[in-house]
């Protein structure tokens, strides 16, 4: 019994509040919890849900991100990413619906990510193209701009995107109620005013609070408030399991479509916080961390959550120490709901749009975006077709383009980046690399060392590259592969037919510095077993040792047929 409770007693020990950093990490949470006012409001309209449903997923997240997450300084809070996905797959419902459907996409990406973090699938997030990913989120920063459009100016608008709807408001002015427009250009004016001052953590909510007030004191009826989008419940929400009627195949998308895109922002995240004790962060258990976060969000009728640049970013501003500072965020908004939950309802709609464009824009990376248009053009290519999947289509479709390019990035890098070399013994005893012949020379040893990828497409790449024994007579070629420890079919189907093809101008191969596993593999292969002459060299601990012995062997094996043939053998014998 008391070994079943040990990882429990350890995870307690990591978890316990250290009394003498508890002072900083309230005071460091109390900002956060500020901030995540108006940004978890903003990321429930991006959604096209209850405001309120945003302020209970910055409870939640952070309380229970911040109590399991590796990375101990990362908040686990509503992202406009993960709120974007989740209101694409909503858009179609009927508004009374959505709720439910918002409930249970966040609870299936939360079990997605808890059981990507079991299966340790934290490696494949590197497989994920940079390019891929400035293209999604320059995509869906541009998307937030302008489907705000809208409610910053009280139009109604039409169109099956964003940029259809904002084309719709720019075409009908004579839509545009005037208050709305004053009242949200004002907050935009809150923003930039306040933004780069020492008031820069408060300025999003002086942002909803200022033009709010100043509506209410002219009793202007005519711009959208929150509560004219739903109910504001006061007080703290109790748990509640989602109908699972709304099961369907656009809900699993969209949970599918918030659990990659959290899962690989939340890495990026890590990355720029590191633990304040030295201790390595674990993607696997920030995967997890950010999993629990989102069941226990779906649980309380809260929006996705994932690791936030934004609110990261204000936790190590605000002086966190420890994952504490995190948790105490959520205890403030918790408080923030008892107390002014009331209030929420009040706010204009004009102002959360003016927020969520001012953070749609200060999103964009145009460094980043001239970076990479200046790169190679498969670069070019897949931030460009990311960037206009995410603008045109719903964005569980960009994110599957956004994978799919990123995989073929990866194989199209390993194919291509393969290089062939020669080895050229030297009369000093070095070794001299030049680009391989064309076609391979008769009754002389060519040797030969491969740069890349040799799974998939670059062993494919590889047949195209080796020297082609066709018009040699008696050639030898001697492959090194030290460090292979992985080599696929393909690569066996490749060395194969390369043999059969020596073997038809009566030359032999020989592979050098095989890794004892492959050995193996090679000596169960049909079809190098029946691809004629193959010589299969072991690696020693001595690097370069074996390439010397099948190159020695191959010339000997030249001389002595050269002597059978009674000609000379033509051999560069090595230095």
């Amino acid at each position: 019994m008391s070994g079943l409770l040990e990882p429990a007693r350890s995870w307690l020990r990591s978890v316990a509040p250290e009394r003498r950093h508890l002072k900083a990490d309230a005071a460091a949470g109390l900002p956060g919890a500020i901030g995540s006012v108006p940004d978890g409001m903003a990321a429930s309209v991006l959604a096209g849900v209850n405001p309120i449903y945003g302020l209970y997923a910055s409870f939640a997240g952070p309380i229970v991100g911040g109590l399991t997450a590796r990375t101990k300084l990362m908040v686990i809070a509503p992202t406009s990413a993960a709120a974007l996905a989740a209101g694409s797959a909503l858009a179609g419902m009927d508004p009374a619906d959505r709720g439910e459907a918002l409930f249970l996409i966040t609870l299936l990406a939360g079990v997605m990510m808890v059981a990507a973090g079991l299966l340790r699938l934290g490696r494949y997030v590197r497989f994920v193209s940079h390019s891929v990913m400035i293209g999604f989120l320059t995509g869906v920063a541009v998307n937030i701009v302008l489907g705000q459009i809208p409610d910053l100016t009280g139009a109604a608008a039409e169109g099956p995107f964003a940029l259809a709807k904002a084309l719709d408001v720019v075409t009908h002015p004579g839509r545009i109620d005037i208050p709305s427009l004053v009242a949200g250009l004002g907050a935009l004016a809150t923003l930039v005013a306040l933004g780069r001052t020492k008031l820069g953590n408060v300025s999003a909510l002086a942002a909803l609070v200022l033009p709010t007030t100043v509506l209410m004191l002219f009793g202007n009826t005519s711009v959208t408030v929150v509560k004219d989008l739903g109910d504001i419940p006061r007080g703290i929400p109790t748990p509640h399991l989602p109908d699972l009627g709304a099961l369907s195949a656009t809900v699993v998308a969209a949970a599918v479509s918030v659990a990659v895109i959290v899962l690989v922002q939340g890495a990026g995240v890590a990355e720029g916080a590191p633990n304040p004790d030295g201790s390595r962060a674990d993607t696997n258990g920030d995967f997890a961390a950010q999993g629990f976060a989102n069941l226990a969000s779906g649980l309380f009728r809260g929006l996705p959550v994932g690791g936030s640049v934004g609110n990261t970013a204000l936790n190590l501003t605000a002086g966190a120490r420890t994952r504490w500072a995190a948790i105490s965020s959520g205890i403030w908004m918790l408080l923030v709901l008892v107390l002014f939950g009331g209030v929420v309802g009040l706010v204009a709609l004009p102002t959360l749009a003016a927020v969520l464009i001012y953070a749609g824009v200060g999103s964009v990376k145009p460094a980043e975006i001239r970076t990479i248009m200046r790169t190679a053009p498969g670069s070019r290519i897949a931030l460009t077709t990311t960037f206009l999947a995410t603008l045109f289509l719903p964005i569980e479709a960009a994110v599957g383009i956004g994978v799919a390019l990123s995989l073929l990035l990866q194989l199209r890098t390993g194919a291509m980046d393969l290089a062939v070399v020669e080895l050229v013994p030297q009369p000093d005893g070095s070794i001299r690399e030049r680009p391989p012949p064309t076609v391979l020379p008769s009754g002389r040893v060519t040797a030969l060392d491969v740069y890349g990828s040799l799974l998939y497409a670059g062993a494919r790449t590889l047949q195209v590259r080796l020297p082609d024994p066709t018009g040699s007579t008696v050639p030898a070629v001697v492959l090194r592969l030290r460090g292979r420890t992985s080599l696929g079919a393909t690569f066996f189907v490749v060395m194969a037919d390369y043999a059969h093809r020596l073997e038809k101008v009566d030359g032999r191969l020989y592979l050098s510095g095989v890794d004892p596993a492959m050995l193996e593999r090679m000596t169960r292969s049909r079809g190098l077993k029946a691809a004629g002459p193959v010589r299969v060299y072991q690696a020693t601990d001595i690097v370069g040792e074996s390439t010397v012995d099948a190159y020695h062997d191959a010339d000997a094996w030249l001389i002595r047929r050269a002597r059978e043939q009674e000609r000379p053998p033509g051999v560069i014998p090595p230095g």
